[in-house]
């Protein structure tokens, strides 16, 4: 692609960004800098911090870069052609103390309340357990009668219009908005991690473990993640895709999914290690 017809994709980018607003920001696109637009008050908590670190950050630098082309102008050579011999200044070095500690204190305040409001919700509405295999996710619906299913990568040949690369799959997770959901996610194998960058949503799958979050989704729509812990040659057949449904149509779905996969048998070593092999041909 040439310089020109780049430049002219992210011009179309960043004007679709702008138009689409925070409702269609939901998958990663291309030429995006930064965080997705959050859905959940986690993932604007989450937002608000970096938004605070970074200004921190860029002051920090600011200041530490106008005070050493100071020092380097005003204490030069040909300025000071006999340097002074003063080794310690006491209010200069206790400031120096002093300031990188405020700043630290200021970033752990909103941080530790962060870290204590993501890790649990005192009353969810329902519980999700998310179960990760080499190579796809289980999810199991204990409050909803206890049905659970297989969530795979839909292969590049079985892709319908609409649906992305490598991020679409054939069974979403379905959850209401607007109600705050209990996750608890663990793994039969390797180490795998739960994530969806618009939920604010991350945890570990541990083999033996029972990891707890949770989410509230803002409102309906098809949220995206993936497994951001390498767990083996196909770790990237392991999309996430997240439909939020009014608790009206949630309910409605729920009552379809128990009769629908209630009838599924498990699936078994070997037809996943056939299915294994027939989406690692399609990758190649």
């Amino acid at each position: 692609m040439h310089v020109h017809q780049r430049l002219r994709a992210a011009l179309l980018g960043a004007v679709g960004f702008v138009l689409a607003g925070p409702a269609m920001a939901q998958a990663p696109r291309p030429w995006e800098l930064g965080f997705q637009p959050p859905q959940s008050t986690v993932m604007r908590g989450i937002e608000g911090l970096h938004s605070l670190v970074l200004w921190l950050m860029a002051m920090v630098t600011f200041f530490v870069a106008a005070l050493i082309i100071f020092v380097v102008w005003r204490y030069r050579a040909s300025r000071n052609p006999t340097p002074s011999r003063v080794s310690h200044h006491t209010a200069l070095e206790v400031a120096w103390t002093l300031l990188p500690v405020l700043i630290l204190v200021l970033i752990a305040i909103p941080s530790f309340r962060l870290v204590y409001y993501e890790d649990r919700t005192d009353d969810p509405a329902m519980t999700i357990k998310v179960t990760g295999h080499q190579w796809n996710w289980e999810y199991n619906y204990p409050d909803n009668g206890g049905f659970s299913f297989i969530s795979n990568m839909i292969p590049d040949e079985d892709l319908k219009p609409g649906d992305l690369r490598h991020l679409s799959v054939d069974n979403r997770l379905v959850l209401p908005a607007g109600q705050n959901i209990r996750i608890l996610t663990t793994s039969t194998d390797v180490i795998h991690s739960f994530f969806i960058p618009s939920l604010g949503v991350q945890r570990y799958a541990i083999p033996g473990r029972t990891i707890e979050t949770w989410v509230r989704v803002d409102k309906p729509g098809v949220y995206y993640g993936e497994c951001n812990q390498i767990c083996g040659t196909n770790h990237s057949v392991m999309p996430i895709a997240v439909e939020a449904l009014s608790p009206e149509e949630f309910t409605k779905w729920a009552a379809q999914a128990k009769t629908k996969f209630a009838s599924v048998p498990a699936p078994s070593r070997e037809s996943g290690e056939q299915e294994l092999a027939s989406v690692a041909q399609t990758l190649r």
